[in-house]
């Protein structure tokens, strides 16, 4: 979309899943809304840093991939004809409840009643190891932080370097498409959900997984076709070469609330606190849910996030309709317009 100026009940900034559903909310309180990202593309981090990973618990979905469950969101609110601002970051928030205005860096203009953050971690990037031309590589195609599509990996030598459930994870998940994975992690204890654990202990028993420990990363090897090959070394000082036409790094991502902090709301170590019966901010008629909020017992799920982006779409119904009383009805009385 070009530089416009937009009108609306109710602003939604971030349009991941629980923005998505924040937006569905809306529109059946019969409130309009527009979902504004960064990214250009809905979906947030389950787009952009794991599409294909599978999600276990959202309700009555025993498994479900990340890109799955974001299309199925897209499906939810197709009905409703959501308009969406992408590629557009919000870099200022001014006026009080019932008549906001929001600036994109490209210069648009919106008009809300009230605001539904759902910003996620805020903006991200990836915690880069300190390697000479990784760079280059990264150019190449052969170092990545995330992965959207696993394709890639068929029938290639991997390197995966990390601790974390990211780097376990993505070593199951790619064993049986890559031609050979090894995970390399400074100590010898890997951060995991236990049961991922018990599942890289058999990998490595099988041979379809080579754990090296303890070993960093040292060198990237190559020529102007790409990366063939990782130094690595280890805590006394060895170094080994491996075969490798990837790396993954998963060192974690760097994150930040950006121009967010500058708006005037409350935030405490990179969250937005709010009331948990209604996710409203410390100011009027803006809420936050989902992984940029944060309250007492607050879960990081995505389910949870669903929950907040109802309860915010009910509390934000006062501020956009101050003189008309929420009879509070289920889905299967209202229905939902038919397209």
């Amino acid at each position: 979309m070009t530089k416009s100026s937009i009108s609306t009940d109710v602003a939604i900034i971030g349009a991941g899943p629980t923005g998505l559903f924040a937006a569905f909310e809306c529109s059946m309180l019969k409130m309009n809304c527009v979902l504004i990202d960064t990214l250009d593309h809905v979906g947030g981090q389950c787009s952009a840093l794991y599409p294909e990973k599978p999600i276990y618990d959202i309700p009555a979905l025993p498994k479900i991939t990340a890109q799955e469950l974001i299309d199925s969101l897209e499906k939810q609110i197709a009905p409703f004809s959501v308009p969406r601002l992408l590629s557009k970051t919000v870099t200022e928030l001014r006026g009080e409840k019932g008549n906001f205005i929001l600036t994109t860096h490209k210069g648009d203009q919106i008009h809300a009643k009230a605001v539904i953050i759902a910003a996620g971690a805020g903006s991200f990037g990836p915690n880069r190891p300190p390697l000479e031309n990784i760079e280059l590589y990264e150019r190449y195609g052969n170092v990545h932080y995330y992965i959207r599509y696993s394709d890639q990996f068929k029938d290639k030598d991997i390197v995966i370097a990390g601790g974390g459930d990211s780097a376990v994870d993505w070593a199951l998940a790619l064993k049986n498409k890559a031609k050979s994975i090894t995970l390399i992690h400074r100590r010898d204890r890997f951060r995991a959900a236990p049961e991922s654990l018990c599942r890289l202990d058999c990998a490595i028993t099988e041979q379809k997984i080579h754990k090296m420990v303890p070993y960093q990363l040292h060198q990237l090897n190559g020529d102007h076709n790409g990366l063939n090959s990782i130094d690595v070394i280890s805590m006394d000082g060895v170094v080994k070469t491996l075969k490798a036409d990837h790396l993954l790094a998963f060192f974690g991502l760097t994150t930040n609330l950006g121009p967010l902090e500058s708006w005037g709301i409350e935030t405490h170590q990179g969250r937005i606190p709010v009331t948990p019966s209604t996710c409203q901010s410390n100011k009027e008629g803006i809420y936050a849910i989902g992984d940029v909020s944060t309250y007492p017992g607050k879960l990081k799920l995505i389910l949870q996030g669903f929950s907040e982006g109802a309860m915010a779409a009910h509390a934000a119904y006062s501020v956009v309709y101050p003189d008309m009383a929420l009879h509070f009805e289920h889905s299967t009385t209202q229905g939902i317009p038919s397209k």
